[in-house]
């Protein structure tokens, strides 16, 4: 093992840790509010411990599979570890345990929060709270790929694992190339979003700190009520777009971009995605329309503005829909754990595992009508090899057997079994709000230390799609190489 490059680069990314924060200082500043001196103290803090690490000489600057996970998973928690400073000098968060959870959500873009009145904390660490859905979305050490040349050799076992699906696209010969492609189509939304939300009526404060929320889809606000204190249908409209836009595989903007536009019209994924969309706005629209809402106007505004937000894993609200009926309620439940498609910044399980899943039991079904029969799985006309196939059907069996032992683990608290398994389900597929306690206009704040934790690694865990924080736990990973 390579501890050597492994401590340079946790040091480095502890030093891009430091230039996310200087935006929220000019925030703090510009307002007159003092919580910019929160943000210094993070700083030297972040100091004193990331440039002994960046001054460490490795042996070798190459990075393998073992050297990347490790990277990748104390990365984040190192990121959370010192971005949580801020909450707890400036006074806003007290409990460091509590921080820790408030920012852990941030970076995995989950938003699940613990704060009871959003509406009372300083400008620059809410902006600071939102910005971490936008550092996190696209994947923080990605991030710093494309910017900063810090990783060099190995970069492609880092994207691979931190970026979300079971099969990382690589756009570009070289990794960082790869990186700077995603994030210009990433910052390319960003400004659209925050320009039409401006331009809607939100101030450019409001309009960036909600784009964060919206493209990253994390779905942190400024608002206590969430998107519905603006009751706005214009801004609800753009952030419905924005969001189910967040949820595409950002490589097929790529495409669009070369107008390969045959190619994204047949993706396979993407239809899926958006038919499962139309399915379920169709049917919460019938349930809905009479009996909670008397106009259709009203029916569609809210059903699709919900389907999108949970589809997509963003968790905005405009409204309670833990007051919707059981069925509505059980298609957002469903939509949890689908998620968005590989590639984009939303959770879950995916639509490209769905969609492989499918074709599995189409095989199986045909394999029982003709037991002789070679039927290989392909999308799209491509052959999607066997360990593809292991892969999703491992990562499938895991996350519900991740699902159920974290929610038996939560109901330890003495809280409804909807509750517990809604808060584990919101955690895991990094949406946010669930049901019941843990509903659209409640929090996370009732929930012990031990069960904050368990949380914050579930979020954790769905972030960087189990396999690269589990098998870091494994006796195998730290045994020697012969």
């Amino acid at each position: 093992m390579n501890y050597g490059i492994v401590i340079k680069i946790l040091g480095n990314l502890l030093l891009f840790n430091i230039i996310a924060l200087l935006p929220s200082i000019g925030i703090s500043i510009y307002y007159g509010e003092n919580d910019y001196l929160a943000f210094i103290f993070t700083i030297i803090i972040i100091l004193l411990f990331s440039v002994p690490m960046s001054l460490v000489k490795p042996k070798t600057k190459k990075i393998r599979g073992k050297e990347a996970l490790l990277i990748v998973a104390f990365g984040w928690l190192l990121f959370a570890a010192f971005g949580a400073l801020p909450f707890v000098i400036s006074g806003s968060i007290p409990s460091y345990i509590d921080a820790f959870f408030e920012t852990i959500s941030g970076l995995t873009t989950t938003g699940a929060t613990i704060i009871n009145d959003i509406e009372i904390l300083p400008r620059g660490i809410l902006f600071w709270r939102s910005l971490t859905h936008w550092l996190g979305g696209m994947g923080i050490l990605v991030l710093t790929l494309a910017i900063l040349p810090l990783i060099g050799v190995g970069g492609v076992q880092i994207f691979k694992a931190e970026s979300p699906g079971p099969e990382a696209d690589k756009l570009a010969p070289r990794m960082r190339d790869t990186a700077k492609i995603l994030y210009t189509a990433y910052l390319g939304i960003t400004v659209a979003q925050v320009t039409l939300l401006f331009f809607g009526g939100m101030t450019l404060y409001e309009a960036f700190v909600h784009t964060f929320g919206t493209v990253g889809t994390g779905g942190f606000s400024t608002r206590n009520a969430s998107i519905g204190a603006f009751n706005s249908l214009y801004i609800e409209m753009v952030i419905t777009f924005f969001m189910i836009a967040s949820g595409v595989n950002f490589s097929l903007y790529y495409g669009l971009y070369k107008g390969r536009w045959k190619d994204i019209y047949k993706n396979a994924e993407l239809r899926l995605y958006l038919t499962i969309i139309v399915i379920a706005f169709v049917l919460i629209s019938i349930n809905l329309y009479g009996e909670i809402y008397s106009t259709i106007g009203e029916t569609l505004r809210y059903s699709i503005f919900q389907v999108g937000s949970i589809i997509t894993t963003t968790g905005y609200t405009t409204t309670d829909f833990d007051l919707w009926p059981t069925f509505s309620k059980g298609i957002l439940f469903t939509l949890m754990f689908i998620g968005g498609c590989a590639g984009s910044t939303g959770g879950a399980i995916k639509n490209i595992r769905i969609l492989i899943l499918i074709k599995l039991l189409r095989r199986q079904f045909s394999k029982i009508i003709r037991p002789r029969a070679l039927i290989p799985v392909r999308i799209e006309k491509k052959l999607i090899s066997t360990d593809i196939v292991a892969s999703v059907t491992s990562f499938f069996f895991l996350y519900i057997l991740i699902f159920i032992g974290g929610t038996l683990l939560i109901s330890l608290e003495g809280i409804g079994l909807v509750s517990a398994a809604s808060s584990v389900a919101a955690t895991l597929g990094n949406i946010g709000p669930g049901f019941d306690l843990v509903g659209a206009t409640r929090n996370y704040s009732f929930f012990s230390v031990p069960s904050k934790l368990l949380l914050s690694l579930l979020m954790l865990l769905g972030r960087l799609e189990l396999f690269t924080i589990l098998v870091i736990m494994t006796p195998n990973f730290w045994r020697k190489e012969i």
